[in-house]
């Protein structure tokens, strides 16, 4: 069975990026393996599926990205009119800056979905061109699932932490917000840098509209169910793996182990991994280590999922940027952490 599983994991981890009719459809492709991960687990069961199925969460990010792309349908006009009041005032890079330190620390009020919301509208019209526009999502990406663990609203991660552990409201914004903070600080930095207008191409970089119909809205809402159902069946079938062989590990391990994030549900390694009787830095180690890797891949989290599919970002296209990203801040951490 180990080994079964160990053979689903590379598929999931090679085939998006060697073949394009699974790149495509990555949603229906990920469900496929989860199917298979949990029959190979034996975790497949109609009870399993009807838990699944009772997942609130699991409809409430379904019903926010129909409700959102079908309101953005009908307002991206003034947030168009707004973003060029913004950009006549202040320069491109500045406003780049802002958006992502902004859109990071809000998420964790406004939940990390209505911020991938927000930040797919604000990417598609930016100035710039598809290259620079990959990069600034990606970085801004990495903001909001930073950001949103500062409260138990702010992502399904935080809530569990939270919940496992009894915490108070503010404890992970105490707690960790002086590791949080200042790298969301750092990576609108870095996102600024991209805010280049490519003055040899201006229809390519001029903002514009994107009209989705009604039906792309709906059709982009079902992928992204069936994502979310994917996610699960694959936290469940490679959980095995995981009660086997990484629970028990030290906690500087355990935070390049859960590097698995990238294409697991972070929020399932952490449902599996947090303990009470854990040190504080036992519980940092195990949250940064599932925050950062989950930005490296599609897959990892929820504003990954929205803004690749409206954005049409290629798993190639967002690990090319996303994994070395990734590893520098999470050899970073470890030094803050462990050295």
């Amino acid at each position: 069975m180990e080994i079964a599983l160990v053979l689903v994991l590379l598929i999931i981890l090679i085939l998006p990026l060697t073949m394009r009719k699974v790149e495509d459809n990555l949603e229906y492709f990920l469900f496929a393996m989860g199917i298979l991960a949990t029959i190979i687990s034996k975790a497949m069961s109609i009870h399993f599926i009807l838990e699944i199925l009772e997942n609130h969460f699991l409809y409430m990010i379904t019903f926010a990205v129909l409700v959102g792309g079908l309101l953005f349908r009908y307002i991206n006009r003034y947030v168009e009119r707004a973003m060029n009041y913004s950009l006549k005032h202040v320069s491109l890079k500045v406003f780049i800056f802002t958006m992502i330190i902004l859109i990071g620390l809000v998420s964790s009020v406004i939940t990390a979905i209505i911020a991938a919301l927000f930040l797919v509208e604000i990417i598609e019209m930016l100035p710039v061109n598809r290259e620079n526009k990959i990069k600034i999502n990606i970085i801004a990406c990495f903001s909001i699932g930073l950001g949103s663990i500062l409260t138990p609203i702010g992502e399904p991660l935080a809530t569990i932490i939270a919940t496992k552990l009894n915490l108070d409201f503010w404890y992970m914004l105490s707690n960790i917000g002086r590791y949080i903070i200042p790298t969301i600080i750092i990576l609108g930095i870095l996102g600024a840098s991209y805010g280049i207008k490519n003055n040899e191409d201006l229809e390519e970089t001029k903002p514009r509209i994107v009209n989705q119909t009604i039906t792309d809205i709906v059709v982009k809402a079902v992928k992204i169910f069936i994502f979310i159902i994917a996610l699960d069946m694959l936290g469940a079938g490679f959980r095995p793996l995981v009660d086997k062989y990484i629970i028990q590990l030290d906690s500087s391990i355990l935070y390049w182990i859960n590097m698995s994030s990238a294409v697991l549900d972070n929020a399932t390694l952490a449902a599996a991994e947090i303990s009470s009787k854990m040190t504080a830095k036992q519980i940092n180690a195990i949250t940064l280590g599932l925050l950062i890797s989950g930005g490296m891949m599609i897959p990892g989290n929820i504003p990954n999922i929205i803004s690749s599919g409206r954005l049409r970002i290629k798993s190639s296209e967002w690990m090319k940027f996303g994994v070395p990203l990734g590893l520098i801040i999470m050899v970073t951490f470890y030094v803050i952490l462990f050295v």
